[in-house]
């Protein structure tokens, strides 16, 4: 059974911590830039196409970071807008250069 969070300042260290190894993450950053990528792709080709493209880009290594390296079920499945705002908020804090100080302020190794 998932954990239950009635909030999304109780669901962000869970989410971190289901990220805790840094090929996961990885995994996560890659799918996130080349979801974004064929995103601007369909914003000038307009072909839906490039929208299920973008969905499988974005999930599938994330996906693969949960099931083979993390051995985990992803957050996406329980909480799906949360999880999406918090991939985003992740490879945000990544770009930036601050994930290291979000995770060690949540004790995640």
């Amino acid at each position: 059974m998932p954990k239950r969070f009635s909030t999304y300042k109780e669901f962000w260290p869970y989410y971190l911590g289901e990220h805790s190894n840094p090929v996961c993450r990885l995994l996560h950053y890659g799918g996130t830039t080349l979801a974004l990528v064929i995103l601007v792709v369909f914003l000038v080709t307009k072909s839906p196409a490039y929208i299920a493209a973008s969905v499988l880009c974005g999930y599938g290594p994330a996906w693969i970071g949960h099931f083979f390296i993390e051995k985990n079920r992803p957050a996406t499945f329980d909480y799906p807008f949360w999880s999406l705002i918090s991939d985003f908020r992740m490879y945000l804090l990544w770009l930036s250069g601050n994930i290291g100080k979000e995770l060690k302020l949540y004790s995640v190794r």
